[in-house]
C-alpha cells in the first residue's frame, strides 16, 4: 500500500511518499515501479526535484540505501531552504521531521546541519559526552592499527581507512522478549504448530531419480510423492510447499556455541518484556507455545538467514572484546557498507559464521528469537498431470551447493535441497529407465507437504489457443505437467481442437542436463509438442550455426516473427518459468525487442503492449530468485 505525507512550507510543498509494505527488489522486472510512476507523474505537474531519487532494492538490503539516503536528505533540505525561503522559516518543520529519524540525544530547537545528525549516530547511542566517543574512536584506531599490518581485510578484519574512521552505526534495537527454558514433561511436538500455510499433508517419497549425468555442473532430482492416501489436488501449473528443517549437525553447532546443548529438550517459554520501549511489541508468530529449544531451531527459525545490520548491531552489546566489538561495529555501520556486502551478504554468513568468528559474542537467546526470521517453507512447482498420475505428484530441484568463504572455505547446501537430498539418497536411481527392485527394501521417507494458494499459471481455458512456453533448467517444471496433461486430453477428445505448442528450453549441456529429453521426443513424435527450440550455453556451436542460440531468449529472438504471430494475432499465451534475477529479466527484454521489430513500434509501445498482455492473463511468470 502506498502512503503519501504532504507538508506545507510557505507557498511550497513537501511531498514524501513511501510503500509500507516494501520499496523494491532489482531480480523483478518492475524495480520501484510504483514510485517510479508517481515520480514521473508529479514532475510532468510540474514539481521539481530537489535531491536525487534513492531505489532501495530488498535484493542486497533496503538499509544500504536508505541509511544514506535519509542521511544525506537533512543536507539537501538544508542547501534548498537556505537558498529559497531562508534559514529560520524552515528550522522548526526540519526539527519536526528529524524526530521521525534515529537518534538520542535531545535536539535543540535549531537550525540543523548534516553533520549534527551523523554526530547523533556516531559509534554510541547512550548518551556519552563528546570526550568519550573521541576517547573510544582513538582507542579503536590503536587497536585496528594493531591488526592490520600484512593483513588484508576479511570477516574479522579491517584495513585503513575503515579501520581507522569514526563511525556512524545504527541505534541499538530495544529489546523486547524475555525467555525461560523449563524442563520438558516429553510433550509431543508437530510441524502443525509452527505453520499457517494451510493444510498438510505427510506423504511418503515413493521415487527419486537423478536426472543429470555425475559430471554435470548441478544435480537435479524428481521426486514422486504418493498422494494416495490424502486429500491433495493439484493441476498443472500449481505450486506446494515443503516443510523442511534446518541441518542438525548444524542446530547441534549453534546449541553447543550458545553454551544450551545440555537444555535443548528444555521447553521454550516467551513473553514480552516489561518496560520494552520496543513500539507494537508481539509475540512472534512462528514460535509455538510450549516447545524444545531444539524444535524451535530446528523447525521454526531461520538460522542461516544472512544477518541484517541492526542484528548486528545487537549483537555488539553481547561481544566483551574489544577488537572484536570493533570490527562488528565497522560492519553495521555506514562506512562499513562495503565489507558488509563482501563479507556478510554475498558470503552468505550466518549467525553461527558469525558466532565462530568473534568467540567472545555470547547472545541471550532473547536475541535470537527477536531477529531469526521464520524459516519458510519452500515452494516447488508440481511437474505432473493428475490426468496421467491420478495419485502421485511430481517435483524437480537442483540440489544447492554454495561456498561460504566466512573463516573457511566450506561447501554447504541448501536448506531445503540438501536435506531432501540426504532423505531420498537410500532410494535414488541414476534414471527414469533405472528398476525399482532395489529401492523395495527401503522404508519410503515421509515429508510434509502443503498446497499452494490457486494462481493463474494454468493452461488456457481454450484448448484451441496456442502457447509458448519458455522454462530453462528446472524451469521446465510446470511444462512437464502442462504436455502430460495436453496429451490425455487429447486421448479423451481425439477430435477436438488443440492449439499448438511451442517450448523454448535451455540447459549447459546436451550430454550432461538436458532433463526429459526422451520425454520431449515423446511428445514430439505424438504432435502434442508443436515445436521444440534448445538452447546449449556451454557447448561449442555446430556447424550449421552461424550465431549459436545460446540461452533462451536468443532462440525466441531467432523465432521472433512466429513469436509475434502467436501472441498478437492468434490471441496465444507465453509463459516464463525459472529465475528471476537473470532469465526473466533477459526474456522480457527479448519480447520487447521481438514486438518492436515485428510490429514495426518504439520500445515504449513494446513494453505496453507487454503489460496488457499480462493484464489479459497471456503473459505469466511462475518466477524465483
Amino acid at each position: 500500500s502506498l502512503e503519501v505525507f504532504c507538508k506545507r512550507v510557505g507557498e511550497m510543498y513537501i511531498i514524501f511518499y513511501l510503500y509500507s509494505s516494501g520499496l523494491g527488489d532489482s531480480e523483478y522486472t518492475y524495480f520501484c515501479n510504483g514510485g517510479k510512476v508517481i515520480d514521473k507523474r508529479l514532475q510532468e505537474l510540474g514539481a521539481q526535484h530537489f535531491y536525487d531519487t534513492g531505489h532501495a532494492d530488498d535484493c542486497v538490503g533496503l538499509e544500504l540505501v536508505v541509511e544514506p539516503w535519509i542521511a544525506g536528505l537533512w543536507a539537501a533540505l538544508t542547501k534548498h531552504f537556505k537558498s529559497s525561503r531562508g534559514q529560520v522559516e524552515i528550522s522548526g518543520t526540519l526539527q519536526r521531521a528529524s524526530n521521525t529519524s534515529l537518534r538520542t540525544h535531545p535536539v535543540k530547537p535549531e537550525f540543523l546541519h548534516i553533520e549534527s545528525q551523523v554526530e547523533l549516530l556516531k559509534l554510541d547511542d547512550s548518551g556519552r559526552k563528546d570526550s568519550e566517543v573521541l576517547e573510544q574512536n582513538e582507542t579503536n584506531r590503536s587497536l585496528s592499527s594493531a591488526l592490520i599490518e600484512d593483513f588484508e581485510s576479511s570477516l574479522v578484519r579491517s584495513v585503513p581507512p575503515l579501520s581507522q574512521a569514526s563511525l556512524s552505526i545504527p541505534v541499538l534495537p530495544p529489546e523486547y522478549l524475555q525467555v525461560h527454558l523449563r524442563e520438558s514433561l516429553d510433550q509431543e511436538e508437530s510441524q502443525v504448530s509452527m505453520t499457517s500455510v494451510g493444510p498438510i499433508f505427510q506423504v511418503p517419497v515413493s521415487k527419486a531419480v537423478q536426472l543429470t549425468t555425475n559430471d554435470a555442473i548441478k544435480t537435479t532430482l524428481l521426486l514422486e510423492l504418493d498422494i494416495s492416501e490424502t486429500s491433495f489436488s493439484y493441476q498443472p501449473g500449481d505450486a506446494f510447499s515443503v516443510l523442511c528443517p534446518n541441518s542438525d549437525f548444524e542446530v547441534q553447532s549453534l546449541l553447543q556455541r550458545l553454551q544450551l546443548a545440555d537444555k535443548q529438550e528444555h521447553l521454550v517459554l516467551v513473553k514480552i518484556k516489561a518496560h520494552t520501549k520496543k513500539k507494537g511489541a508481539a509475540l512472534p508468530q512462528h514460535i509455538p507455545e510450549r516447545c524444545s529449544l531444539r524444535f524451535i531451531l530446528t523447525w521454526c527459525l531461520e538460522i542461516r538467514a544472512v544477518p541484517k545490520k541492526a542484528f548486528l548491531r545487537a549483537l555488539v552489546e553481547c561481544t566483551s572484546d574489544g577488537a572484536e566489538k570493533r570490527r562488528l561495529q565497522e560492519l553495521c555501520s555506514k562506512q562499513g557498507a562495503a565489507d558488509y556486502n563482501c563479507f556478510i551478504r554475498d558470503a552468505c554468513a550466518c549467525l553461527l559464521d558469525l558466532l565462530l568468528a568473534f568467540p567472545s559474542c555470547q547472545p541471550p537467546l532473547s536475541l535470537l528469537l527477536e531477529h531469526l526470521p521464520k524459516l519458510q517453507p519452500r515452494l516447488y512447482s508440481c511437474a505432473s498431470s493428475s490426468l496421467l498420475y491420478p495419485d502421485k505428484l511430481h517435483f524437480v530441484f537442483n540440489i544447492v551447493e554454495f561456498s561460504s568463504d566466512t573463516s573457511a572455505v566450506v561447501l554447504r547446501r541448501g536448506v531445503c535441497t540438501g536435506w531432501l537430498a540426504k532423505l531420498v539418497a537410500p532410494i535414488l536411481q541414476p534414471n527414469t529407465q533405472a528398476s525399482h527392485a532395489d529401492s523395495g527394501k527401503y522404508l519410503a521417507p515421509k515429508i510434509s507437504i502443503s498446497p499452494r494458494a490457486t494462481n493463474s499459471f494454468h493452461l488456457p481455458n481454450d484448448p484451441s489457443a496456442p502457447i509458448i512456453m519458455v522454462g530453462p533448467g528446472t524451469g521446465i517444471a510446470p511444462f512437464i505437467g502442462f504436455l502430460q496433461h495436453r496429451e490425455k486430453l487429447q486421448e479423451q477428445h481425439p477430435a477436438g481442437n488443440f492449439g499448438a505448442m511451442w517450448l523454448f528450453f535451455g540447459c549447459r549441456h546436451k550430454d550432461r542436463d538436458y532433463l526429459f529429453r526422451e520425454e520431449l521426443r515423446h511428445f514430439l513424435k505424438r504432435g502434442t509438442l508443436t515445436h521444440l527450440k534448445v538452447s546449449f550455453s556451454r557447448d561449442a556451436p555446430s556447424e550449421e550455426e552461424d550465431v549459436p542460440a545460446k540461452y533462451v531468449q536468443d532462440n525466441l529472438k531467432v523465432h521472433g516473427q512466429q513469436v509475434a504471430r502467436v501472441l498478437l494475432q492468434e490471441n496465444g499465451c507465453i509463459y516464463v518459468c525459472g529465475d528471476a534475477k537473470n532469465m526473466a529479466k533477459n526474456v522480457n527484454e527479448a519480447l520487447v525487442e521481438i514486438i518492436s521489430k515485428e510490429v514495426g513500434v518504439d520500445k515504449l509501445e513494446a513494453m505496453k503492449t507487454l503489460a496488457t498482455l499480462k493484464e489479459e492473463k497471456r503473459y505469466l511468470q511462475d518466477i524465483w530468485s
